[in-house]
């Protein structure tokens, strides 16, 4: 039997665009008791604890083998507490940074909320970075302890420890005692710290979550955010990803990107609902009967992930009951419109895609569940949000005004996520800024119903024979070839049109690339996109490399097409 709708909280993108007020929405979350300023873990675990919400599944963990574990919003209190009193009692002062390298265990979830609650500053790595993105994460984000397992501290950490000096903590989550003064047992000492923990009057500017980005070129930009971000977490929750109460939500993005600590862990915390924690990593039919027996109702994923299930020969409605599902989410790369139709003929409902970046802490720019979609755009600003396309100098910027016209893709400065600085690199972090507008780096258009469609990153620009072309737009086209399984485009230096487009193409299963092949998919381009704008070369490859969020990194692509130096690799995924 279907289950009853529920009306969108959003139900009039222009009503709530005129009428809303950051204000309105922070009277939605609590603060500290006594006029203590806002924390980000008791948004997300404390208030409820004290609540109705008290016995509520806050979040449930299922383990590689199956099995579930949950955990309420009372015992996750306690927990959090525990862990916040243990680093008080290590001397992990208000401001320092702790870190986690360990996959989707619980240890994490309670570390990241525990070291919330304690004033320290959270930072997550991928438990599949290698020992050097590992020490550059710890060296420049300060760390002074770190949580990780027995596993990876032998392979990745111990050899490096004389490198860092000012990692006074290693807390093992799978040891039964401390192995000496430095390296110590987790469950130890939450065996031995007390259950209740008074959080300490917190400032919305208060340092609170510290997330690495992948610079282009060096070392990798850590983007600190601040307590006052969970505002945009608990408004994007609510109005892009439509929480209700009773929901059970499941983000399969790992924590250690940016989505996984936003999304992952805040914003369905903070909404007061059930969060799913799946400790395996992909597997197509393992997702569907995690949907299926979990009774998902709002799935976040990616791109990447997409791309795979739509490879496998399945219709998922037709083995599995997903009744509940109401609305599938993606971020990450941009979606194809070729997989937000796939999503309505699949699952009955449009995947609906989004926009933002480390940078911005939160969802900016999104498809709404109750507004028309336009497969293959961003969508609309969310309310509270204001964007628009400039053309931008080294001394100016002009917002563009005619719809259609490719610019960087700008944000007005004031939303509450927003990064409020690189560490250690305050220059590069002013540069990202012109005015009062922040420059995302990202080249869009809007169309005359103010819908943003993306073109690409402003170094993946192609300008070719006077044009400009955004990779996005020709990946589009040629992942509509039957051949066709992923495709990614650079702009190669030519001495007549400036630049040439070249397409690297992973065919499907079934084909095989050829000559024959390759001027099949060119010929097919140049007759959706012109000749100017066609791929005039094309390679095929066994894979695209991506970042382990399912970003391609097409600037890695141009570097070994060119001979250039690579830059950092730390976030590429092994395949």
């Amino acid at each position: 039997m279907a289950r009853t709708a529920k009306l969108p909280n959003l139900a009039d993108y222009s009503l709530l665009h005129t009428s809303f007020s950051w204000k309105t929405e922070f009277g939605n979350l609590d603060g500290l008791p006594h006029g203590g300023g806002i924390n980000i873990a008791y948004e997300a675990v404390d208030r409820h604890a004290e609540s109705k919400k008290s016995d509520l599944v806050a979040l449930r963990w299922i383990r590689k083998d199956g099995s579930v574990e949950d955990f309420s919003y009372k015992s996750l209190k306690k927990l959090t507490a525990r862990f916040a009193n243990l680093l008080s009692q290590l001397g992990i002062a208000r401001g320092e940074t702790v870190f986690t390298l360990t996959g989707r265990i619980p240890e994490l979830y309670i570390t990241a909320l525990g070291t919330l609650k304690s004033g320290a500053v959270y930072c997550p790595l991928f438990s599949v970075f290698g020992p050097e993105p590992i020490y550059q994460r710890l060296h420049i984000g300060g760390a002074v302890l770190l949580v990780t397992t027995r596993d990876l501290y032998e392979k990745k950490l111990k050899p490096q420890l004389d490198r860092l000096p000012s990692l006074r903590y290693i807390l093992l989550t799978d040891v039964p005692g401390h192995i000496d003064r430095r390296v110590l047992s987790l469950s130890q000492l939450m065996r031995e710290a007390p259950d209740e923990f008074i959080i300490a009057p917190t400032d919305p500017e208060t340092p609170a979550l510290l997330h690495f980005t992948s610079g282009t070129t060096g070392m990798p930009k850590g983007a600190l955010h601040v307590h006052g971000a969970v505002l945009m977490h608990y408004t994007t929750g609510r109005y892009v990803l439509d929480f209700h109460p009773g929901d059970v939500f499941w983000c399969t993005a790992d924590p250690g990107w940016v989505t996984g600590t936003s999304y992952g862990i805040i914003a369905p915390l903070v909404n007061g609902i059930t969060n799913i924690i799946d400790e395996e990593e992909f597997d197509a039919l393992r997702w569907y009967e995690l949907l299926e027996a979990q009774k998902v109702n709002i799935w976040y994923t990616a791109p990447t992930a997409i791309r795979r299930l739509m490879r496998v020969s399945l219709n998922p409605t037709e083995k599995f009951n997903l009744e509940h599902l109401r609305m599938i989410c993606s971020v990450g790369e941009p979606l194809p419109a070729d997989a937000v139709l796939w999503g309505e003929k699949m699952f009955g409902k449009p995947i609906l895609d989004n926009w933002w970046q480390t940078e911005t802490g939160g969802i900016m720019i999104a498809n709404f569940i109750s507004m028309k979609v336009k497969p293959g755009s961003m969508g609309k600003p969310l309310p509270g949000i204001t964007a628009g396309i400039a053309d931008i100098t080294e001394t100016d910027i002009r917002i563009i005004e005619e719809p259609g016209k490719k610019g960087q893709l700008v944000i007005k400065k004031g939303w509450p996520s927003m990064f409020r600085t690189y560490i250690h690199e305050q220059a590069r972090y002013d540069k990202c800024f012109r005015g009062e507008w922040y420059l995302t780096g990202d080249m869009a258009s809007i169309d005359e119903e103010g819908y943003f469609w993306f073109a690409g990153r402003a170094d993946d620009i192609i300008k070719t024979s006077g044009h400009m072309v955004g990779p996005f737009e020709v990946e589009s086209v040629l992942l509509g070839h039957p051949a066709v399984a992923e495709a990614a485009v650079i702009g190669k230096p030519d001495p007549l049109i400036g630049e040439l487009v070249k397409a690297f193409i992973v065919v499907k299963d079934g084909h095989a690339g050829s000559r024959e092949l390759q001027m099949d998919i060119i010929a097919f381009a140049r007759k959706k996109l012109g000749a100017a704008v066609a791929p005039k070369e094309l390679s095929f490859i066994t894979a695209l490399p991506k970042t382990k969020s399912g970003k391609i990194l097409r600037r890695l692509l141009k570097a070994r097409e060119l001979g250039l130096p690579e830059g950092d690799l730390s976030t590429l995924e092994q395949t």
